[in-house]
């Protein structure tokens, strides 16, 4: 286990050494600043901390940005070791393949948490700041962490989905394009193939679990249970697929 740890705290300082490493937590710095000054001069109804907290990190807030920003700073972590040829000089150590590559998923996953733990924090304090931390809010901290549970979960599977291209593929830019092709086009897609029965298995019709609060599933038959379900299957498959295939490709 605590060599495993190391794997990890290698990836992470890899990955915290670059200089692009601090520009999705000044991007999302900026637009929340941005929405606060917008909010503050021309809202007509100035939100509770904790709403605008929600807001912000929900699907149609910062949500997706903050997705394609965290699908952009770890699209290299498996492609550009091929890029560059230091796939070999991991390869060679004692650890095994699926080390190796656990340790980068799980340095992903970390990644992904410390951006929504950061964007959360931000939006509570700006917006404490800016609307004041007392009043009374219908929105409660189990009303803000759910859906910050919401949004991780479906940038989790985005992030997972580009996992894998960046092994099937070994190219950044082919990583990155693809996952922001399936991002911004989900929506479409969905709408697209809504009149056939098949869609509600597609992962794009189940990954946004937020919908479920309204009461309101994508399509009938769906269920709050049904899509984690689906989605749970999903990123066993897309792991599966993405082991093996690092398992068993030449690097020569």
């Amino acid at each position: 286990m605590r060599s495993f740890t190391k794997l990890v705290v290698n990836e992470w300082l890899k990955m915290s050494k670059k200089r692009s490493f601090i520009v999705p937590f000044a991007l999302i710095t900026a637009f929340i600043a941005g929405m606060l000054y917008m909010m503050f001069n021309y809202s007509e109804q100035s939100p509770a901390y904790r709403e605008f907290a929600m807001m912000a990190i929900s699907r149609n807030g910062l949500g997706q940005m903050i997705t394609l920003l965290i699908i952009i700073c770890t699209a290299g972590i498996v492609a550009k070791e091929h890029s560059l040829g230091t796939i070999k000089l991991l390869l060679i150590r004692s650890k095994s393949r699926s080390q190796i590559l656990a340790s980068k998923y799980v340095a992903v996953l970390l990644f992904t948490l410390s951006s929504f733990v950061f964007t959360l924090a931000v939006a509570l304090l700006g917006g404490g700041l800016v609307f004041g931390f007392g009043g009374l809010s219908e929105t409660s901290w189990s009303d803000v962490f759910s859906h910050t549970l919401y949004q991780l979960i479906y940038t989790v599977v985005y992030v997972t989905i580009a996992f894998l291209a960046s092994i099937l593929t070994r190219s950044s830019g082919a990583t990155i394009g693809i996952g922001m092709f399936l991002v911004v086009l989900e929506e479409l897609v969905v709408a697209l193939l809504s009149r056939y029965e098949f869609t509600k298995y597609l992962i794009f019709a189940n990954v946004d679990l937020s919908v479920y609060v309204s009461g309101q599933p994508p399509m009938p038959g769906m269920s709050m249970s049904f899509s984690a379900v689906l989605i749970a299957a999903y990123l066993v498959l897309f792991l599966a697929v993405s082991f093996v295939t690092f398992k068993k490709r030449d690097v020569a």
